[in-house]
């Protein structure tokens, strides 16, 4: 049951007597708990709504158009709470922040319904049979999984729950049943690499066509592990060692298969000194959200959109002269100072200064763009020639687009920052140029 909150003026629900703060039971006989089971059920052009009034209960019957809104809001998205995570993981990021930060970052979601809403990763071990029972009765595909390992006894003892590993047999049943498994493996020093992650990519690799991509990706380690499990980062040589491993396996996955289905993480190619591989590796970017081919997709992007704006001008000089600014992290920043420069020799009259930012906040570990906070910002960027405008990652925002990790708000930079105009920019090569040339971004 879920109380309904609002009902749109003019709506189906509205016209058929149901109110705010009414309690829905049930659609069509089916039990309503969540937002998946109401939208699911919801489907039907013909549906009939057991409700709650006070103590008394009625029913409805909507006819409607398929898959069509009938105009009810309820609590929360989800209309229930978030399912937070039951585990206890060695590399989890989010015990490694600092205290005092704001109370949300410390919530470890692992919902499976986000997963499939909004591509969150889940690790299974708070899921039921009576959860995938569901799961494959709605069919919910693709589901984004959290793998790591699929040594059961290396599962628990990683993940520190004693379910881990029994629950890895949902995969094989997402398999049978034809849901669609995106997988993710975070990678530890001398735990699931090496041998165990040639064991978890044989295993997975069976999964297939189920499984339609996973991705390696380095545990992110902060300077905050005081009583933590004892983690080392990878050298830039054992980074090389990883590449090599994961691409001779994905090799032979393309003569199986036709697809690579394992790619590792931008994070390692840069770490250890490798040059990225070229577009057709990544196929689809099916990882891209993982950071894995994020750059190469950047650069292709900005590249192709750059000769598009070239071969539309009669010239290739700006109106006016204009000077930008790019703040980025230790990871992305030869890439941007790429870009910069390629733009820089086809644009006259552009000017792109581009600054790499060290995390401090977090440790100089961590180099990726979506973790760098407005202390950070506002401590390097102090004195810098920002230009007319500071490009930033929207990723270094959280979701609702007001603050960085830190807690600072972007109105706060700018202050700190002599009132310089700050932009935000998606991961997107098209955007990015835009942002250079000033034009506006869509």
């Amino acid at each position: 049951m879920v109380k309904i909150t609002s009902v749109l003026d003019g709506s189906r629900a509205k016209k058929a007597g149901i109110a705010a703060d009414d309690t829905l039971i049930s659609i069509n006989g089916n039990e309503i708990n969540d937002v998946l089971d109401y939208r699911f059920y919801l489907a039907d052009t013909s549906v009939f709504l057991a409700l709650k009034r006070g103590e008394n209960t009625f029913s409805v019957k909507i006819m409607k158009g398929e898959y069509d809104d009938i105009g009810l809001d309820f609590e929360t998205p989800l209309m229930d709470k978030k399912h937070s995570c039951l585990n206890r993981c060695i590399f989890c990021f989010i015990d490694q922040l600092p205290k005092g930060m704001r109370e949300t970052l410390y919530f470890k979601d692992d919902d499976s319904r986000l997963s499939f809403l909004h591509g969150n990763y889940i690790t299974m071990t708070n899921l039921s049979d009576k959860d995938i029972d569901r799961i494959i009765k709605m069919h919910i595909s693709p589901v984004n999984v959290s793998v790591h390992t699929t040594n059961p006894e290396l599962r628990v003892k990683m993940m520190k729950n004693k379910n881990a590993g029994r629950v890895l047999s949902y995969l094989n049943r997402f398999k049978e049943a034809g849901i669609k498994i995106c997988a993710q493996i975070v990678l530890c020093k001398n735990i699931n690499d090496k041998e165990e992650l040639d064991r978890s990519m044989n295993d997975l690799q069976q999964l297939f066509p189920a499984l339609s991509s996973c991705s390696i990706v380095p545990a992110g380690l902060t300077k905050f592990r005081d009583g933590l499990y004892e983690l080392e980062a990878f050298t830039p040589q054992e980074c090389v060692e990883v590449i090599k491993q994961v691409t001779s396996f994905g090799d032979e996955c393309v003569k199986k298969y036709g697809t690579r289905l394992f790619y590792c993480a931008d994070e390692l190619y840069i770490k250890g000194g490798v040059p990225l591989p070229d577009e057709d590796y990544y196929e689809d970017y099916a990882q891209i959200e993982n950071g894995v081919g994020m750059l190469r997709s950047l650069e292709a992007e900005f590249s192709s959109e750059l000769d598009f704006y070239l071969d539309m001008l009669d010239k290739k000089t700006l109106d006016a002269p204009r000077k930008v600014s790019v703040a980025t992290g230790v990871a992305a920043y030869e890439h941007l100072k790429s870009l910069a420069l390629l733009a820089e020799s086809k644009v006259e009259g552009l000017t792109v200064n581009v600054y790499k930012i060290t995390n401090r906040f977090f440790g100089e570990s961590i180099t990726v763009s979506g973790l760098l906070t407005g202390v950070d910002l506002a401590a390097q960027l102090k004195g810098c020639d920002l230009g007319d405008e500071l490009l930033l990652s929207s990723n270094t925002l959280r979701a609702e687009g007001d603050l960085f990790l830190c807690g600072m708000s972007p109105d706060t930079l700018s202050e700190k920052l002599g009132g310089a105009k700050i932009t935000f920019c998606k991961n997107d090569g098209a955007k990015l140029l835009a942002a250079f040339l000033g034009q506006e971004i869509i």
